[in-house]
């Protein structure tokens, strides 16, 4: 699994011009799932993300987690994260899985997520064309993949 966590200000997903989800302050969270993943890779995953200290302290320095300041998480599915890129210029998404092995992984994730921050969890809608949009908090912008866990 992939992710690309921004810390946001606030986040929205709209589809067909109509608002689906959105959350204030918290962390906007694009999730890419390759075949090999497993409930290892979400309980790792989701465990870093909350514990994740990115937001700011009293002292304005990057501290606190996700969960030490009641933060809301939006999780955008983005299949585009497992892009190969290595030969020619079409990228290709061969790693990334296929709608029967990733919806089922994506929905455990989001499961899990709101386990660790006893929080609902805001979605998009897997597959859908959707419009996000957000107000990046810093800018800060951190990449996570649970293969290489660094």
């Amino acid at each position: 699994m992939r992710v690309l966590i921004q810390r946001v200000k606030k986040a929205s997903v709209t589809i067909d011009g109509k608002l689906f989800s959105e959350i204030n302050q918290g962390l906007l969270i694009l999730l890419g799932i390759e075949t090999e993943d497993t409930q290892e890779d979400i309980d790792w995953l989701a465990g870093k993300i909350t514990r994740l200290r990115i937001f700011s302290d009293e002292n304005d320095a990057m501290n606190l987690s996700v969960q030490d300041i009641n933060g809301d998480c939006l999780v955008v599915s983005q299949f585009t994260l497992h892009a190969n890129t290595k030969k020619g210029n079409r990228p290709s998404f061969i790693n990334a899985a296929k709608p029967e092995i990733a919806i089922p992984l994506y929905e455990k994730f989001v499961l899990q997520l709101e386990k660790e921050t006893n929080k609902k969890v805001q979605t998009g809608s897997f597959g859908a064309m959707m419009d996000v949009a957000l107000v990046n908090d810093g800018p800060v912008t951190i990449w996570i993949d649970s293969k290489r866990r660094e």
